[in-house]
């Protein structure tokens, strides 16, 4: 299968980010063409999943006050905040990678071994580990099955949703900071995040630009790079009846 590259080491707004990537799924269903896109998020953004009840969950006043840009992503998933990150999508024909869990696994070993070859020990959480589902917390607040690790803490954060014969699975992996914005907004402790960086895991400062070519250097098939993202149409990603509908 061959593959076609975005890079965006600018970055989008969240609501922007969001519609690029649904789109991204859309196209995989309508055309079977498979995309890896690598990009940033301008400014710096909390996200929400699909079906979190961020209403119940998040102090919606502190965030405004803070005039923070906040979504929420056509993915399920808890609470993250993009700043020092490297996201990546992946939008593929479901039969690129199989079934749920082979298509998040594998997906995330090729992460693995592009961190690893960065010199971070990266491994895969055992697979017996359950679903951390909605519950209260952050989405690094503790690794699960198939997830990517180094000493046991989460450095890639994840989710999935499918449409038709198609798959989006977009995720953060942290090069720096941390995830206290998320616990700092919450209304339960338990949003405390286990989640470590790159650069601390290093001992020095980790670039978007190293990352993103490890990743491409992992991925197996051939890569078309294009310069442009796909144009958007109207999503509901920018509107706050959807990024605060529960």
């Amino acid at each position: 299968m061959e593959w076609q590259v975005m890079i965006d080491a600018t970055g989008h707004a969240g609501a922007s980010n969001m519609a690029l990537d649904a789109l991204l799924l859309e196209d995989a269903a309508r055309t079977a063409r498979a995309t890896l896109r690598l990009y940033r998020w301008s400014p710096a953004c909390l996200s929400f999943g699909r079906n979190e009840p961020a209403l119940a969950r998040y102090d919606r006043a502190a965030i405004e006050q803070r005039g923070w840009d906040v979504v929420r992503r056509p993915t399920g998933g808890r609470a993250v905040w993009h700043e020092q990150e490297v996201t990546y999508a992946v939008a593929a024909p479901i039969t690129a990678f199989g079934s749920l869990q082979q298509s998040y696994c594998a997906i995330h070993e090729r992460l693995a071994a592009a961190l690893r070859r960065l010199g971070a020990p990266a491994q895969l959480a055992p697979k017996n580990g359950r679903p951390s589902g909605l519950a209260a917390g952050a989405c690094f607040a503790s690794p699960v099955g198939g997830e990517v690790t180094v000493h046991g803490r989460k450095v890639v954060g994840s989710a999935q949703v499918r449409l038709g014969s198609a798959l989006l699975q977009h995720g953060s992996i942290l090069l720096g900071g941390s995830q206290e914005n998320v616990q700092a907004v919450s209304r339960q402790p338990s949003a405390i995040s286990s989640a470590t960086a790159l650069s601390h895991v290093l001992g020095r400062e980790v670039t978007f630009d190293e990352v993103a070519h490890a990743i491409v250097s992992e991925w197996p098939s051939v890569l078309t790079p294009t310069d442009r993202d796909p144009p958007l149409a109207p999503s509901p990603f920018s509107d706050p009846n959807w990024t605060w509908r529960r």
